[in-house]
């Protein structure tokens, strides 16, 4: 009989520590849906502009550049949507803020940079976030 006092405090450390547990793994991300998309989804089509205006705001080239070749989007749905995207882009003959009639550059100053983003994503409020962003000259 001298076991029973302590089967209380046992049953209230089971159900902190289960508490605990289940509060960790509550905070970490459940993937819902990760598939393959095409590049001309409307979403998509939106993002690649959002990621080519961030990629020219940034660059410190005098001249544009402009999305090649979409190789590859993941759209993954959690408690948002972000698109993971491998995509080549090169230099145009347009300088910073021109946008029109941009063809790509040739000879000396062709340039092709291959990119990997992911990129938060909320499209019916027009919300954009780069979260990650590696790019290596191609």
């Amino acid at each position: 009989m001298m076991g029973r006092p302590w089967q209380a405090p046992r049953l209230l450390l089971a159900i902190l520590v289960a508490l605990v547990a289940f509060t960790c793994r509550a905070r970490k991300k459940t993937f819902f849906s990760v598939q393959e998309v095409p590049a001309s989804e409307s979403y998509v089509i939106a993002t690649m502009q959002f990621v080519t205006e961030e990629f020219n705001k940034e660059s410190d080239d005098k001249y544009s550049f402009r999305i090649v070749r979409v190789l590859k989007v993941q759209k993954w749905i959690t408690d948002h949507m972000e698109y993971h995207v491998n995509l080549e882009m090169r230099r145009t003959t347009c300088q910073k803020l021109e946008t029109e009639n941009c063809t790509f550059q040739e000879g000396e100053l062709y340039k092709q940079i291959d990119c990997f983003y992911t990129v938060y994503v909320v499209p019916w409020f027009e919300k954009y976030k780069i979260l990650t962003k590696n790019c290596t000259n191609g």
